[in-house]
């Protein structure tokens, strides 16, 4: 198991990370989050961060990093997470790396987008359209020039939305036809032993398990949680304030929806994320897929991950 790297992926609320802590704990490795919400302290219901005891029982690294006013970069990521890998390859342990930020996972298995340099300019103009326009505005413009890097940028997600325009604004060409470079290398890290396991569910199931996990989050307190972030007055930065589940809860204490539309919204992004996560994963060629429909017990796949690796 020396210097392995092994990754479960899959759409949201799909039991990634119930399999991953399994395996963790079966060939005694650490984990690595995959998750770009999961770095901020004090979003816990609404991310599922695995709570402090279980943290304490096995080890989770990029977790509870940064706070919810702070930017976080997805090259600091990647530093991060090369460091805290190496660090556990040190023991002789191996890594279980989960999560549902593809980004994030892209970035660290085949290297960061080599675009071109910011154009400060025209980020500045993007953010006045955002405040004028909003933000459907800016992602449907992103559609009719980059149909399929709008079909997995979330239509809240100004930061990548920004950047799709911007290299398209500067190029001429769309980020999504830049970025096949990802399909066409391996791994970045060769000196690691790489094995990429994707978790399937269908649709349908998957939107039942959604709406599932939603009422589980309202019910310890989701609310309550987003409006201490709210009130904090230090304010949310512009990546902690997108995170689905969190953001649509902003906008209820805004007054711009009532709490039972907020909820809904949330239903629908999960939705929606979920099917943005479906199509990079197909764009992996490496992946082993775990068909998981019917399985609510998600430990139960553990011998067949066991008999992949």
């Amino acid at each position: 198991m020396e210097n392995r790297v092994i990754t479960i992926l899959g759409c949201t609320a799909s039991g990634k990370g119930t399999l991953a802590r399994a395996l963790a704990h079966a060939i005694n490795a650490e984990i690595i989050s995959l998750d770009s919400m999961k770095i901020y302290r004090g979003m816990n219901i609404g991310t599922a961060k695995p709570s402090a005891e279980v943290r304490a029982a096995l080890p989770h690294h990029l977790i509870d990093i940064a706070d919810p006013w702070e930017e976080f970069s997805v090259a600091r990521f990647v530093e991060l997470a090369d460091r805290a890998g190496e660090e556990i390859h040190r023991r002789g342990r191996p890594v279980v790396a989960v999560g549902g930020t593809l980004l994030y996972f892209k970035c660290w298995y085949a290297g960061l987008f080599e675009g071109p340099p910011a154009a400060p300019e025209f980020r500045a103009d993007i953010r006045r359209r955002a405040e004028s326009e909003g933000l459907d505005a800016l992602h449907a413009e992103l559609a009719q020039v980059d149909p399929e890097a709008a079909a997995r940028i979330h239509r809240n997600d100004l930061r990548r939305i920004e950047r799709a325009l911007e290299v398209y604004h500067l190029t001429g060409r769309p980020i999504s036809e830049l970025q096949r470079q990802w399909n066409s290398t391996g791994p970045r890290r060769a000196d690691w032993r790489w094995s990429l396991i994707g978790l399937r569910r269908d649709r349908e199931e998957t939107n039942r398990r959604i709406n599932q996990r939603v009422k589980r989050m309202l019910a310890a307190g989701l609310v309550e949680e987003a409006r201490r972030i709210w009130d904090d007055p230090r304010g949310v930065g512009p990546q902690a304030g997108q995170a689905v589940g969190y953001a649509e809860l902003f906008e209820h204490f805004a007054g711009r929806l009532s709490l039972e539309e907020a909820v809904e919204q949330i239903k629908i992004h999960s939705r929606r994320l979920a099917k943005q996560q479906r199509t990079w994963l197909k764009s992996l060629r490496e992946i082993q897929w775990l068909d998981a429909d019917g399985i609510e017990d998600t430990a139960e796949l553990l011998p067949r991950v066991l008999e992949i690796l």
